[in-house]
């Protein structure tokens, strides 16, 4: 496998360097680009999103990843980061280096950021139409609207006191080695960016890959996402034995597979 390109984007206001692999699909190749968003603190280098940049050069497919700031090989501070700071840096990341039609495939809040991101692309339809299109969108374990949803609604009272004195609360992860902090920015940006209280339109095809024993995003949060859909041709799949990350070897191949519907 050859590695994907390595570049990085300036964003200013404040400023940060966002790292950003590019793959180029081949000349010939006009089915559409893989446009990839990672999870809270997660990221481009992740087992799903490798294997989906291995799958796009085997397929001769454009395939682009990059990390959010505070993540992986970017720079700044994840402590600074917030919901709508990493929709900027998405979309500054799609319209700097997508060419033609995107899949977008999001896991975990890049679901929500995928859905913000297609928002904010119809918005900008108009001005810049040879870079906005969607040809579909897959998102793994949506956590849309964590942050209130799933985190601060199922806080205790003492954890959120705890973030509104002190600004932050240490949060213990499964996934990392240690705690995953919890700014009250966060909280309080996430509530300028919430969908489920809506109808959501992304103008294309959505496929929903959700495990059953996730312990982080219920499945009930699938289904009620779904329903929030207003006009999309949207597939939901619940894999019963799925937890979080379905990252196994089959996880990987239901996702493929969803990829190549479009």
């Amino acid at each position: 496998m050859s590695e994907s390109r390595l570049t990085s984007l300036t964003i200013e206001s404040p400023k940060r360097t966002i790292a950003v692999r590019a793959r180029e699909g081949k000349s010939n190749n006009t089915r559409p680009g893989l446009f990839w968003l990672s999870g809270f603190k997660s990221d481009m280098k992740g087992t799903k999103a490798a294997a989906l940049d291995a799958w796009a050069e085997a397929q001769g497919r454009a395939c682009i990843r990059f990390d959010y700031s505070g993540h992986g090989e970017s720079g700044g501070d994840f402590m600074d980061g917030t919901i709508g700071r990493w929709l900027e840096e998405s979309l500054a990341v799609y319209l700097q280096f997508a060419k033609g039609p995107q899949v977008v495939i999001g896991s975990s809040m890049g679901g929500w950021l995928a859905l913000l991101l297609a928002a904010r692309l119809r918005e900008l339809k108009e001005s810049a139409p040879q870079n906005t299109s969607l040809a579909g969108m897959v998102l793994i374990a949506p956590a849309v609207d964590f942050t209130e949803e799933l985190m601060w609604k199922q806080f205790p009272e003492a954890i959120k006191r705890e973030i509104e004195e002190k600004g932050v609360w240490l949060r213990p992860s499964d996934y990392a080695e240690g705690p995953h902090p919890i700014t009250h920015a966060l909280i309080e940006d996430g509530r300028k960016h919430l969908l489920l209280g809506g109808l959501i339109e992304t103008g294309c095809p959505v496929h929903i890959l959700q495990g059953v024993q996730d312990p982080d995003v219920p499945w009930r949060h699938a289904v009620e996402l779904v329903s929030r859909f207003a006009r999309d041709d949207v597939v939901l799949t619940l894999i019963k034995d799925g937890d979080h990350r379905l990252s196994r070897p089959e996880d990987i191949e239901r996702l493929l597979a969803a990829i190549e519907e479009f």
